[in-house]
């Protein structure tokens, strides 16, 4: 799952002794980010019902904190609650229309969730790309290129993968997507030589584990296709790629 979530340094939260309505204003803000800073490091946790609390806090500090609901679209989609996530980044997105990382975090959700709104997703990663302060633009390359494979434009994913390369030479997910496009063109030996190399010198995922499973199995060798889904099960047992394997479900 490439998501983004922005952590900065928490600091003391200042007391509020009612000097002025500007004063006040700077501290609900000030408790707004706060709490959505911890939101998302409890998100990253797996903590998803603290996370919630926090997002709770942050909306009641400031209703109107575009952050706060861009974290709570990421838990929502994390607990399947796509509606919910939907209505999240919705917010998240009006408060803040040219905010990177939550346009990147609505581009994937609507990727994964509403592929019948592919080309909004799509328009969501080009905007965070255009952020002239955006540090991870590769992401958001990444990701659109990911999401044009899964609706097979493999040449303009292909270019999408290539340019976040040009930013993050050894960037995972961006080689991990070049390695699925020789695949689904039915170059499963080359898929294969490429993949094991990857593995080799990266840490797994259940987006390369997975793509693994599925090139062995079109080759033929069960044994390997076994020891991918084992290590898939072993160590991402929570991941949606071991859900389907789980049911069957191999695209």
């Amino acid at each position: 799952m490439f998501l983004q979530v922005i952590l900065t340094a928490c600091v003391q939260q200042p007391v509020d002794n009612g000097i002025s309505s500007q004063a006040r204003s700077e501290r609900a803000h000030l408790s707004a980010k706060i709490h959505t800073e911890l939101a998302a490091e409890y998100f990253n946790r797996g903590q998803l019902d603290v996370a919630l609390e926090e997002i709770s806090e942050a909306l009641n500090a400031q209703s109107n904190y575009a952050l706060a609901y861009n974290v709570l679209g990421l838990v929502n989609m994390t607990l399947n609650e796509n509606n919910k996530a939907l209505d999240s980044f919705d917010k998240a997105i009006r408060l803040a229309p040219k905010n990177s990382e939550i346009n990147n975090n609505y581009g994937w959700f609507l990727c994964q969730r509403f592929p019948q709104r592919m080309d909004q997703a799509i328009s969501h990663f080009i905007t965070a790309t255009q952020d002239p302060l955006y540090t991870t633009p590769e992401m958001a390359f990444a990701n659109a290129g990911l999401c044009e494979v899964k609706r097979q434009n493999y040449d303009v994913a292909e270019a999408f993968l290539q340019k976040a390369l040009i930013i993050q030479p050894k960037y995972p997910p961006a080689i991990v997507g070049l390695i699925d496009i020789d695949f689904q063109r039915g170059n499963h030996m080359n898929a294969r030589s490429r993949l094991t190399d990857f593995l080799q010198s990266n840490a797994s995922t259940p987006e390369s584990l997975f793509l693994a499973i599925q090139i062995e199995q079109a080759i033929g060798d069960q044994l390997t296709t076994d020891s991918y889904i084992f290590q898939l099960q072993k160590h991402f047992p929570d991941s949606r790629e071991a859900a389907a394997i789980r049911e069957g479900k191999i695209r």
